[in-house]
């Protein structure tokens, strides 16, 4: 979606500042009211330098989609780093590092998540346009989980249902009004701690029918994927 030359330093370095002030001024005016030219003029470049670099506004998202998903998988890969972490504890990084993340952008992110209910639209994400972010959102979930004992069926979908319970609680930091979304943080804390009981419980082998059937009902309304579908095997074979 849009081009990103490796030759030239300079031409990083232009491409940087263009998207870096295209993101500032999404900030403060909105994504549907800035134009092109605007942005252009924000940055100092030419509006062909910045059709260059950036197609579109969509391009630019994109690239703020791929530098979240990039900074996300730093700051886990850096917080598992502790060995002795428990497996609430390494989700809850997973989880609260990409709510530090986005926490200057709950206003951009608002007029994102409006596009979600346009499947074609580029920036729809759960559309096409996003897939890869998807998987490289999966991924970091997938490492988060790290060799934890599970039924290789939970294994296999857990991401999945991460990626998805983590873009409910987006939806939640959104509309959040207390102070510093400590709200959002207070939830995550205790979803976790569910979850991490339910996860416990999964392994009994009396409940193997109950969970069987649970999966085949998710996977077949398309709520989660199919265990050794291309999606789950793609993310699996990310991992180091």
């Amino acid at each position: 979606m849009f081009n990103t030359p490796t030759a030239s330093p300079k031409a990083q370095l232009t491409r940087s500042h263009i998207l870096s002030t295209a993101l500032r001024v999404f900030r403060e005016r909105g994504l549907e009211a800035s134009t092109m030219r605007e942005l252009a003029s924000a940055a100092g470049a030419s509006l062909g330098s910045a059709y260059y670099y950036f197609p579109s506004k969509e391009a630019i998202i994109q690239a703020y989609y791929d530098d979240v998903q990039a900074e996300h998988a730093r700051r886990v890969a850096a917080a598992l780093v502790e060995t002795r972490l428990d497996l609430k504890d390494r989700l809850g990084a997973a989880f609260h590092s990409k709510l530090d993340i986005l926490q200057g952008d709950r206003k951009l992110l608002s007029a994102l998540f409006r596009y979600s209910g346009e499947p074609q639209h580029p920036l729809s994400v759960l559309g096409h346009g996003t897939r890869k972010n998807r998987q490289q959102s999966m991924s970091v979930f997938l490492t988060a989980i790290g060799d934890q004992r599970l039924p290789d069926d939970i294994r296999a979908i857990l991401p999945a249902a991460l990626w998805a319970l983590h873009m409910g609680i987006l939806l939640y930091f959104i509309y959040d009004d207390s102070p510093e979304q400590q709200r959002t943080r207070r939830l995550v804390d205790g979803v976790l701690t569910l979850l991490v009981r339910l996860l416990a419980l999964v392994r009994l082998s009396v409940l193997k029918p109950i969970r069987g059937s649970l999966l085949a009902l998710l996977q077949d309304s398309g709520l989660l994927p199919e265990p050794d579908s291309p999606q789950v095997l793609l993310i699996q074979e990310s991992q180091p």
